[in-house]
């Protein structure tokens, strides 16, 4: 019951709900919950879909983590970073990588380019991101002026997915649209199913 008023609240706010041409990708996390958080983020912040480069876990296991709004944001997923490069490329999507590293910006200074669609790509805590796709990205970080070092990858997101959405609003760019409501989102998804989209079953 608790999570059909859940669902209810989503449809009713989906009838206002800005989605912008802005997504995230993420390197086959070795936690399956980091990317149920990581859907869960997305879609709170009107990201246009997820990518996931590597395996996708079942919908059961991210339903609940990702706060049952699995089912409102697009998920694509990617065998490997060649394949989400190649797709990448096809679409003209810019990609933003978030990795300390010599050349990477913070973003307390980064401006985000939104002349194109973007992606911000975010790896896993050990491993970080293929050096293939560090390539063709932009880099930048997050300053942590305490102790720690690193952030959970979801987190990281959070903050990334915050201040892109927050300087495309500020940018009198006007092109992101109104979804209207579950219906039209489930022909959105017979769309992009089409041409490739994971299909949650």
């Amino acid at each position: 019951m608790r999570d059909k008023t859940r669902r209810q609240r989503y449809d009713s706010k989906k009838k206002t709900a800005k989605t912008f041409p802005i997504s995230v990708a993420t390197i086959n996390f070795k936690h399956d919950g980091n990317i149920g958080y990581l859907i869960r983020s997305a879609a709170c912040f009107g990201a246009d879909r997820v990518h996931v480069i590597g395996s996708l876990p079942k919908r059961k296991i991210l339903n609940p983590l990702s706060g049952s709004l699995v089912d409102y944001i697009p998920i694509k997923q990617h065998d490997s970073p060649s394949e989400f490069l190649q797709y990448t490329k096809a679409n003209n999507i810019k990609l933003i990588s978030a990795e300390l590293c010599e050349k990477s910006e913070s973003i307390e200074t980064y401006n985000f380019d939104f002349s194109q669609p973007i992606c911000i790509v975010v790896g896993h805590e050990e491993v970080g991101i293929p050096s293939e796709i560090l390539n063709n990205s932009d880099k930048i970080y997050i300053p942590m002026p305490g102790v720690g070092y690193c952030l959970n990858t979801s987190q990281a997101a959070n903050i990334l997915l915050y201040e892109a959405t927050t300087q495309y609003q500020n940018s009198g760019v006007k092109s992101y649209y109104l979804s209207d409501g579950k219906i039209e989102m489930q022909r959105k998804f017979e769309t992009w199913n089409e041409a490739g989209m994971y299909n949650l079953p």
